[in-house]
């Protein structure tokens, strides 16, 4: 079997593809720059919330099929290189196309003309073919190719499994390589070009915080009606296949929607008012709820629980999290706010049953499993509707 580099390969990307390869026979490396995450990963333990990837690296690490580590060196002897890094948006929500051709021009002395190199991250359009260039300045034979992920977090060990893999390439050998090692993992591929590629993983993810924005919109018009957005909601999938994909409303957040829908933006000139209003609307909800609280409460009197400060269900990541927003807000406009989840680690949290105790009002930031069937006589602001429509504003 040909070996294999993961690069950035203890993050929540990168680790659980590692692992699946290795599972699948291939000698795996996950080299990440972190010291403090490759010895965890090395000890058998994941550092984050991944069903199932627990169990599964303790069986690579078993059978010797799988290692992390610190050192470049072990891209020397790689067959096919995965690059887990991404286009990273500054303070000003601007992307910077040219990190990735950086990052990757930094391993250029541990790479080789008969590797294949894939990129994996979402990146700017155009990065792909301008890092392709200057790859085969160095090294003419060399393959690349760019295979977005396209992962749920927290599901990424059954997702890998079935979700068919994008492929874009410039050439049948790349493609050829690429779509054989994703195979062997048992899932199809899909053939495009470069910038197809690059385009199908930006559309997904602004498709939908798109999606996101309207149900959040939707649901504040409701509010502001005084209606149950969750019976609409109901009534309009309803055994209605063309609304199925009609969302919860919720805090739309996480490290990859927001920041692509921005991506998109600069690519056209900030000629996409679509994906600004999205950002503007899902954005805007903390700010909302606590608007909604003050017509409701005297809030300044009040002390406030967030349950749930992780960006989603069910995972400890809290990148981008719009729990925190609410949190500042919420600081400024109630008399105390405290934060709890069964997942993060935070030294500014509290147990939940301490929540519960001190506070006068709860809003669920985080729909985690955790949560359904909780009792309390306090009110609850529940935007995901995982109390009931009884906890409606």
């Amino acid at each position: 079997m040909e070996k294999l580099v993961v690069v950035g390969g203890c993050g929540h990307v990168g680790l659980p593809l590692s692992i699946l390869f290795a599972q699948n026979g291939f000698p795996t490396k996950a080299y990440d720059v972190s010291e403090s995450a490759v010895q965890i990963v090395n000890s058998g333990v994941v550092p984050f919330v991944e069903e199932g990837a627990g169990e599964a690296l303790l069986q690579v690490l078993d059978k010797k099929n799988f290692e992390a580590t610190t050192n470049p060196d072990v891209l020397l002897g790689a067959d096919i290189v995965v690059i887990v890094i991404g286009t990273p948006v500054d303070e000003h929500l601007s992307p910077n196309p040219y990190s990735v051709i950086e990052s990757v021009e930094k391993l250029i002395p541990f790479l080789n003309n008969d590797q294949l190199i894939i990129l994996r991250s979402t990146i700017f359009p155009g990065v792909t073919e301008k890092l392709e260039k200057v790859l085969r300045s160095h090294f003419p034979k060399i393959d690349i190719s760019f295979c977005p992920e396209r992962i749920v977090e927290g599901k990424a060990m059954q997702e890998l499994k079935t979700l068919p893999q994008i492929i874009g390439v410039s050439s049948d050998r790349a493609f050829t390589r690429s779509s054989q090692l994703f195979e062997a993992l048992g899932v199809k591929t899909f053939r495009t070009s470069f910038r197809e590629a690059e385009l199908a993983k930006l559309f997904t993810n602004v498709w939908r915080y798109i999606k996101f924005a309207a149900a959040n919109q939707f649901w504040m018009m409701s509010t502001d009606l005084g209606v149950d957005y969750e019976k609409v909601r109901e009534a309009i999938r309803f055994e209605y296949p063309r609304a199925a994909d009609l969302p919860h409303a919720g805090l739309a957040a996480g490290p990859c929607l927001f920041k692509d829908t921005m991506q998109l933006s600069a690519l056209v000139q900030q000629n996409f008012p679509l994906g600004q209003a999205a950002m503007m609307i899902n954005e805007g909800t903390p700010g909302f709820i606590v608007r909604k609280l003050e017509e409701k409460y005297e809030l300044d009197s009040l002390k406030v629980g967030i349950l749930g400060m992780a960006f989603k269900a069910n995972v400890d990541d809290i990148r981008s999290s719009l729990a925190y927003k609410l949190r500042k807000q919420l600081i400024f406009k109630s008399k105390a706010v405290y934060m709890t989840d069964p997942f993060v680690q935070d030294s500014r949290l509290n147990e939940l049953d301490y929540v519960l105790a001190e506070s006068d009002l709860l809003i669920v930031a985080a729909p985690h499993d955790a949560y359904q069937g909780l009792k309390t006589d306090k009110p609850v602001i529940d935007i995901w509707g995982l109390f009931g429509r009884e906890t409606t504003f």
